[in-house]
């Protein structure tokens, strides 16, 4: 699982403001009760933003740009507390690392839960006797007791939880994420491993989970100078686990595929050009009021537009000036093989809908 490190308004898990720079924030203005919304282009690419792009163009600058509110999903928010569980568990001595132990510390973890993200509460305020609550976090207690037939936590000492990862490649673009685990064995052999409350993909799909594997093995390549010997993807959901040990050669492919891509984005961000591709995950999308292939309208678009010409274009300036702009049906140009609409050669991991429902954020892979 990853959480996006440039931030989604109103989701579960999402890092939010420690986005910094990479996504639009609010600021009061001077007239009391009206907030205005200052946009600040992209500046960096998480696996889950660079699945939104593949996913949706417009999806992505819906969440990054203009960073409107999505509701909680069950799924999701189950991602997240099953998540903590796993993560607090290796506080305890290796001996205490049972699932008796994991599955008691659900009820603290939720109430953290409520406490740091208030907006799931509504998730269950239609269940006043707490009969479909009970039923989550039972289903919650079952991904939690599954782990333990996959891994066996009492030989497992990890080198970092929760890890923060960031690098700048020669280029100037900044990758970052979030990593579950990573264990380091005697031998120095480094393994990343990530966990999925959700079920495994089908064969022609897996190389879209494998996607933000690889894209965690390049940033710690990158920072540490050491390929990972083995990338690790849990699935509680099924209780599978995955495994791919990567090359130098995977991690370059998939350096040179983000490149690409961030140029999409770059030329999208400059056009104000975000096509919408419409999919079967479009029915899991929270913004299908604002999309046009719904019949909606994109507000204004929140950036400098810059013309054919390198002229200033339509839309609305990082000083808040509104003027005429928006999405357009019609999309960057393709990069190095990869279009804002149908980028070749790597299957995004859903960011909404059934596939994402391991997420913590609906958008963290």
């Amino acid at each position: 699982m990853e959480t996006s490190a440039e931030g989604v308004a109103g989701t579960v898990g999402d890092e939010g403001a420690a986005a910094g720079p990479t996504a639009a924030v609010t600021v009061e203005t001077g007239t009391v009760g009206v907030v205005e919304r200052v946009a600040i282009a992209p500046a960096s690419l998480s696996p889950s933003r660079a699945s939104d792009f593949m996913q949706c163009p417009l999806l992505y600058r819906f969440r990054v740009i203009d960073r409107l509110p999505e509701k909680p999903s069950e799924a999701a928010t189950r991602g997240t507390l099953v998540h903590s569980v796993l993560e607090r568990l290796f506080d305890a001595p290796a001996a205490e690392r049972t699932a008796p132990r994991a599955k008691s510390l659900i009820p603290g973890q939720w109430d953290r839960l409520r406490e740091s993200r208030p907006e799931v509460v509504e998730l269950f305020a239609d269940d006043p006797e707490g009969e479909r609550l009970a039923r989550w976090l039972g289903e919650a207690e079952r991904l939690v007791e599954r782990w333990f037939s996959l891994e066996d936590p009492t030989r497992l000492e990890p080198a970092e939880r929760e890890m923060f990862v960031e690098a700048e490649l020669d280029s100037g673009l900044k990758l970052r994420g979030i990593i579950d685990r990573v264990d380091v064995a005697p031998t120095g052999d480094v393994r990343i491993v990530d966990y999925k409350t959700g079920k495994a993909p089908r064969p022609e799909y897996a190389e879209g989970a494998l996607f933000q594997m690889k894209f965690y093995a390049l940033v710690v390549w990158r920072l540490k100078q050491v390929v990972p010997r083995r990338l690790q993807l849990v699935y509680l959901g099924s209780g599978d686990v995955v495994t791919y040990d990567p090359v130098i050669a995977d991690l370059e492919r998939v350096e040179r595929k983000l490149l690409a891509l961030w140029e999409a984005i770059r030329l999208a961000t400059e056009t104000g050009e975000w096509r919408p591709r419409p999919t079967k995950l479009c029915g899991w999308c929270d913004h299908q009021s604002v999309c046009p292939e719904f019949g909606g309208t994109p507000p204004p678009y929140p950036l400098p537009v810059r013309r054919a010409d390198g002229g200033a274009g339509a839309g609305v300036s990082a000083e808040g000036v509104e003027v005429v702009g928006g999405a357009s049906a019609a999309g960057p140009e393709v990069v190095d093989g990869v279009s804002a609409g149908e980028p070749k050669g790597v299957v995004g991991v859903p960011a909404s809908g059934p596939g994402a429902a391991e997420d913590r954020s609906g958008a963290r892979s």
